[in-house]
């Protein structure tokens, strides 16, 4: 499992430049896995949303402008640094009912059942203890209507595996460098992505810690998938 010191400094060394290399890297792919992903809590109207490794919360913008005005959402990530960058976005934003705190997954800063969904994409890889990080998402969901929503890398169609290994392997990271000055930050990000269980895994360990009604659609050839569990 990830380290979770060496995963805050990783990120607060590159929260400057990570929405950039996100876009050039993902060739603008990603905004479309967000809508996918809005799309699919709206379906459920929650009330109050919790993005856990909001990092520079785009998913928490995208769910401000995607749900109901109404809606209450909290982005939440260990990393000061990649907050900060969110905290500058939310000014020029202008947004309200979106809020943005420090904590940690596998420790949350929250009561019991106070929150409808919870989102995370692209960070439930980097938990030190993925087990105890579903607990924690389950024990603050609202046990009648609570669903969460993981939007994470897996393991692609076996046709396309091997030129997509290739671009995370040889490629990506020295791209990533460039963009971002951290060549090894992204050659993290290919190891941690080949290392990753597929859909089937990821929805055993939901499945293993009470979470029920688990649905995993494949995106991008399966190179990612969206979880969907009911606490």
């Amino acid at each position: 499992m990830p380290d979770a010191d060496k995963i805050n400094s990783m990120f607060a060394r590159i929260a400057s430049r990570y929405d950039l290399a996100n876009r050039l890297l993902s060739l603008g792919i990603d905004q479309l896995w967000r809508a996918r992903l809005v799309d699919e809590v709206d379906n459920r109207s929650p009330r109050t949303v919790l993005d856990l490794a909001t990092g520079s919360g785009d998913v928490a913008f995208a769910l401000r402008k995607g749900l109901a005005h109404g809606t209450k959402i909290t982005g939440m990530d260990f990393c000061q640094p990649m907050l900060d960058e969110a905290e500058i976005k939310k000014l020029k934003s202008g947004y309200d009912n979106l809020e943005f705190k420090w904590g940690d997954a596998l420790d949350l800063p929250l009561e019991d059942d106070s929150f409808d969904a919870i989102t995370i994409s692209f960070g439930f890889r980097n938990f030190s203890d993925r087990a105890k990080g579903l607990q924690e998402m389950r024990r603050v969901l609202n046990p009648k209507c609570g669903y969460v929503y993981i939007l994470e890398f897996s393991q692609p169609n076996p046709l396309y595996r091997p030129f997509y290994y290739y671009y995370l392997k040889q490629m990506l990271p020295d791209i990533a460098g460039i963009v971002t000055g951290d060549r090894d930050a992204y050659r993290y990000l290919s190891d941690s992505i080949e290392a990753f269980p597929d859909r089937a895994g990821i929805s055993e360990e939901l499945a293993a810690q009470g979470f029920t009604n688990i649905k995993a659609y494949p995106l991008a050839l399966g190179s990612v998938a969206l979880h969907i569990a009911k606490a």
